[in-house]
């Protein structure tokens, strides 16, 4: 087959070099770069790969460092030549990068000065794979021997596009199968993985981000998330595809983002729900301006948008489109999408949000996630797939496999070659997916399941009680009905928590929260029986999140793991919990003491 037909991500080179050559593309700090001179820098950089380091198709380099215009040149030189980018987490401890190291052996590994001391620590004896250590920028005085032993060779990116001699036409190279970047998982589940994705995928998740989110040459996109992340990634890309400006801040600060997004009047940017919250917090401290009015495009991921942050988020940005998606790292990011708000449409339709296109009342409602991109093939695992079952996805969006490793996915029975996402799910009669939760996160309460997701439509209930800011659902044991289901609760700084027993009604206004208020309130909001929580916990730190904000549920379930054994709750028996007395007013129940923590009768 002729090359010229196959997919490549440095094809935006060429439209960036003749439609945007005078106009800026990219912003960093006070450093400002034209199209002809970002082109030129990134064929600079591959011609000093391949001259000074030696770099071969399939070679792997190795990236940790915070967003900047040189990482987008790392990771195009790179893919132009054949190689293949893996960023890493500059977040990561040194455990975790030299795992990740071990994984994918890369000859060369490239750090800002964040990272920089990781070189230091993975000398040749350590990672022999790694030749060369590159300082993205602003090189320091470092000491190439440490108790006699070598450290491998240091430059920096300008050193190895001053070393270019030859200069470089058009013309890239293909890694083997097509591979071009490793993107590492963001570990919900465990263990990150390294998702090994293609010049395909990429190509053909620009063009679904394109068509849904509608990107164009004219916008300014503020890369708000982690170049080194699935999503800030494929975002970034899309965003080259069609020639935009990209403002570039080292990480995402809400201050820091409203001053770019006011001082170079951005467009468009990328989100998770703690970035919008968080962006809504330093509004409403008057430290920022209250209507921002060039925004025209918000992505949002990473999980869904309550109705209040979805409100706060309209009114900042009130001619903004809002989109959301859902999707994986194995997917090359997102699957569907769907449009919450549209500033250009006066009566925007938010019936999928409140659920009115339910086709049936007994089955879980969940999220609605909206429809598939175009070249996205989903079908449930179930007989009727307006019911629940696995989530099942195939198309030229899919990962071509773990990096290093032999392939372990068990293949879902008379399913031929689909993935499994590990999500439970529904379609309704309008197409649309409605996510319910993940197959190992499901609470089996009394012979009645409750998925994450439903749990979040607890969780939604409960946190529109005017004294909570934040609630987490998850199941624990049970002896009588397998599994309760138990809400954490941060209250607001003005209201207070009490942990006795209250016969109260949610209604009162005395700025107190109790399990019992509570639960009366979930009732008063009908909520269904099986679904209210059995009890309420006082949560005082941060919830658990990835470092893409998404829920570490079971990590927030396994909090406080001090004791394997059961505990058995007596009717109105009193109990100290964390050195707090506690009555508890319910039937003979069983719960396990690793969440609730030490019981002890008193």
């Amino acid at each position: 087959m002729s090359i010229y037909s196959q997919a490549h991500i440095c094809q935006c080179l060429t439209r960036i070099s003749t439609l945007r050559h005078n106009a800026t593309v990219t912003i960093t700090e006070t450093r400002r770069k034209t199209g002809e001179k970002f082109v030129a820098d990134v064929l600079s950089l591959a011609g000093g790969l391949v001259e000074v380091v030696g770099l071969k198709p399939g070679d792997v380099v190795a990236i940790s460092a915070l967003n900047s215009d040189l990482y987008l040149e790392w990771l195009l030189a790179v893919t132009y030549v054949g190689g293949i980018c893996a960023p890493f987490n500059y977040r990561w401890s040194l455990a975790e990068a030299k795992s990740a190291m071990e994984v994918v052996r890369p000859i060369l590994l490239v750090t800002d000065v964040n990272s920089g001391y990781w070189h230091s620590k993975f000398r040749v004896d350590t990672i022999s794979s790694i030749s060369w250590h590159v300082l993205m920028e602003h090189p320091v005085e470092l000491d190439i021997t440490a108790n006699g032993v070598p450290y491998f060779p240091v430059l920096t990116t300008e050193m190895l596009k001053k070393l270019c001699v030859k200069s470089q036409s058009l013309n890239y190279v293909w890694g083997p199968d097509g591979a071009a970047i490793i993107c590492f998982t963001s570990g919900t589940t465990g263990r990150p993985k390294g998702v090994t994705l293609s010049h395909s995928a990429f190509t053909v998740q620009s063009l679904a981000k394109i068509a849904a989110v509608g990107y164009g040459e004219n916008d300014v996109y503020l890369h708000t998330a982690p170049l080194c992340h699935i999503g800030g990634l494929s975002s970034a890309l899309a965003m080259l595809m069609v020639g935009g400006c990209h403002v570039l801040i080292p990480k995402f600060e809400a201050r820091l983002a409203l001053e770019a997004i006011d001082q170079h009047g951005v467009t468009s940017l990328i989100t998770v729900p703690a970035m919008l919250s968080d962006m809504v917090s330093v509004i409403r401290t008057k430290e920022a301006k209250d209507s921002l009015q060039s925004i025209k495009k918000i992505l949002n991921g990473g999980g869904s948008l309550s109705a209040e942050l979805l409100k706060d988020a309209i009114q900042i940005f009130p001619r903004s489109k809002i989109v959301s998606a859902y999707g994986m790292t194995e997917a090359c990011s997102s699957l569907t999408f769907m449009t919450l708000y549209d500033s250009a449409k006066e009566n925007c339709d938010q019936s999928l949000m409140k659920g009115e296109t339910r086709p049936e009342f007994h089955e879980p409602r969940g999220v609605c996630v909206g429809k598939t991109a175009p070249h996205v093939e989903l079908k449930i695992n179930s007989e009727d797939v307006s019911h629940a079952g696995l989530i099942l996805i195939r198309g030229p969006h899919m990962m071509l496999g773990y990096w290093g490793q032999i392939p372990t996915e068990k293949p879902v029975p008379g399913n031929g070659d689909w993935f499994d996402t590990g999500d439970i799910g529904r379609l309704d009669n309008d197409g649309n997916v409605w996510l319910i939760g993940r197959t190992n996160d499901r609470i089996k309460s009394g012979g009645e399941n409750v998925y994450p997701e439903e749990a979040s439509t607890v969780e939604a209930v409960v946190s529109k009680h005017p004294g909570v800011a934040g609630a987490v659902v998850v199941g624990l044991p049970d002896s009588r009905f397998t599994e309760i289901v138990v809400a954490c609760i941060q209250p607001k700084p003005t209201w207070t928590w009490s942990d006795y027993s209250s016969k109260l009604s949610a209604k009162d206004d005395d700025r107190c929260l109790t399990s019992q208020i509570l639960q009366n309130f979930c009732k008063e909001n009908n909520l269904t029986g099986f679904k209210v929580p059995k009890y309420c916990i006082l949560w005082k730190k941060p919830f658990p999140l990835t470092t893409t904000g998404k829920l570490r549920r079971e990590q927030a379930k396994s909090d406080r793991a001090l004791s394997n054994k059961e505990r058995v709750l007596h009717p109105t028996r009193n109990f100290l919990l964390f050195g707090i007395k506690l009555q508890f007013q319910c039937s003979k129940t069983t719960v396990l003491g690793p969440f609730l923590g030490p019981m002890i009768m008193v």
